[in-house]
């Protein structure tokens, strides 16, 4: 059995792994106060509409405070000379090889919050699909980009 990568993902995941819980959680609660609106008629109204927040504050707690400590515990990455190893997964725990000769091209991706945090992705595409190593400071997320395309033999005078 293989060692674990041995390289993990920035802490400041946990950050934005929080924010996106707490947007998901607050976009909920927002539908369900449009919702209680249109039903406020039915006798049964507040009863639901107390269960869904209960429900939807217990899926806001796990999202923004449980979730996001055990995914980044779960995430490592190493890049080697003829692969690239993934492992994530919390439940359902994912091991992903991508040999180097199936790289199509790497690129890194930045939205606001991880320009907030100064973090990006790297995304590796293969014919199979594209791969995400996730929140990497901007500096390591570049350099490993570029170790990444060197080893599968793409560089600016030839491209694959």
């Amino acid at each position: 059995m293989r060692r674990k990568p041995a390289n993990r993902i920035s802490r400041k995941a946990l950050s934005v792994w929080r924010i996106k819980g707490m947007i998901e959680t607050s976009l909920l609660l927002f539908i369900l106060v449009i919702a209680y609106f249109f039903m406020n008629d039915h006798p049964l109204a507040n009863m639901v509409m107390w269960g869904a927040v209960t429900v939807v504050l217990l899926y806001g707690v796990a999202r923004v405070i449980i979730w996001p400590q055990l995914r980044w515990k779960s995430w490592r990455y190493e890049v080697f000379e003829k692969e690239i190893e993934l492992l994530r997964g919390i439940f359902i725990v994912k091991h992903t090889l991508i040999p180097m000769t199936r790289v199509q091209h790497v690129d890194t991706e930045q939205g606001p919050i991880y320009k907030r945090y100064q973090l990006t992705a790297v995304t590796i595409s293969t014919a199979a699909g594209v791969h995400e190593i996730p929140a990497l400071t901007e500096e390591l997320g570049s350099s490993l980009r570029d170790q990444i395309a060197e080893l599968a033999g793409m560089d600016e005078n030839n491209h694959e």
